[in-house]
């Protein structure tokens, strides 16, 4: 069995290094990777090849700094091309970017069987272009694997139930990975802040190119730390370059991108996490830390009814007084939301047994 593997964005790298893991030890199956090159910067992918392990694509498109339709577009007619190449048997897709749709309707255009990993997940909030991305995608798809019951449940009032498409729950394959490489923490060089630190992320297009939401963000944090608190922002280019552009002021620790090792390490040493992303909404619960997430909305909601996770406004005056007031929350990660970390496992038994 041939399969192709999407990858394009920070998270797909870490998706896929517990799935090749998995794939190697199987030699009834051949694996071949293209890297659409939607994160390009070192500290966004090289590294993650570089430090983790992870094979290195046979494929890298170089496709980004385009706007949704032309990279889309792009990454679409590229990855036809290899598809028709290579003839694989699957294609399989991570996630909810660019990558993942352009991915998918390539290979449903050519009529190969495409694999969804993280499927099902819906926040809801058609504003956000990866909702967009993955609802498309897992129409398109021939099987569904779901994280969590949660994300089955969606499927199915969608009417999935009524369609072809397998669904499986298989448990989080970033847990895998996250349980897999937390005896490999890297501090990142350069960090001054001592353990206890607030863990910062922001990069999503709803919070950094509105430039009120960006600056109630800073704002907040520069109170956060004249009040003496410890802060520290690993700061992606992009946000780096809207803050420079609002002509915003900085008086707390912001750091250079750092490698996934890197990123479990300040998981593993922070007292709380502040951010706008998806995946470490989760990493946050797979390292015991409270979670305070900038968005009207989340895709893992299951983190809000465990009372693990909190969504805050980012147009909320009073942010400042909710990050205060939940600073020494402790969590329980008991009850295994995600699965037992045999996600891989799962997702490759499935594709070889699917008829």
């Amino acid at each position: 069995m041939k399969v192709i593997t999407i990858l394009g964005a920070r998270p797909q790298f870490i998706k896929a290094s517990a799935l090749s893991r998995e794939i190697l030890k199987r030699k009834e199956v051949e694996e071949i990777s293209i890297h659409t090159g939607q994160h390009f910067d070192a500290n966004m992918s090289e590294i993650f090849f570089e430090e983790m392990g992870i094979p290195q694509p046979k494929y890298n498109l170089g496709i980004n700094s385009l706007s949704h339709g032309a990279m889309t577009g792009r990454m679409l007619e590229e990855i036809e091309r290899i598809i028709i190449d290579e003839k694989p048997d699957w294609v399989l897709v991570f996630g909810d970017t660019n990558s993942t749709l352009a991915g998918a309707l390539a290979a449903a255009k050519l009529h190969i069987k495409v694999a969804h990993v993280e499927a099902g997940l819906r926040s809801y909030d058609m504003k956000m272009p990866e909702e967009i991305n993955r609802i498309l995608t897992d129409q398109i798809s021939d099987i569904l694997f779901c994280p969590t019951q949660t994300a089955i449940d969606n499927l199915h009032a969608e009417g999935f139930d009524k369609k072809k498409t397998r669904l499986v729950t298989t448990g989080d394959i970033m847990y895998d990975s996250a349980m897999y490489y937390r005896k490999m923490l890297k501090k990142p060089i350069g960090l001054k802040s001592k353990d206890g630190f607030i863990l910062v992320t922001i990069h999503r297009q709803e919070n950094t190119d509105d430039v009120a939401k960006l600056n109630n963000i800073v704002t907040t944090l520069n109170k956060l730390a004249d009040k003496g608190h410890h802060v520290v922002w690993p700061m992606h280019p992009r946000t780096k370059k809207k803050i420079s552009e609002a002509k915003l002021s900085l008086n707390f620790e912001h750091i250079e991108p750092v490698g996934y090792l890197e990123m479990l390490y300040l998981l593993e040493n922070s007292s709380i996490v502040i951010t706008d992303s998806g995946g470490l909404q989760k990493e946050a619960y797979f390292f015991n830390k409270y979670c305070l997430t900038l968005r009207d909305t989340t895709e893992w909601m299951e983190l809000i009814e465990n009372n693990v996770n909190q969504l805050v406004k980012v147009d909320n005056k009073n942010m400042l007084d909710v990050i205060l007031e939940n600073l020494n929350n402790k969590i329980d990660n008991s009850s295994n939301l995600y699965g037992d970390g045999q996600s891989a496992k799962v997702i490759v038994d499935n594709l070889l047994s699917f008829s």
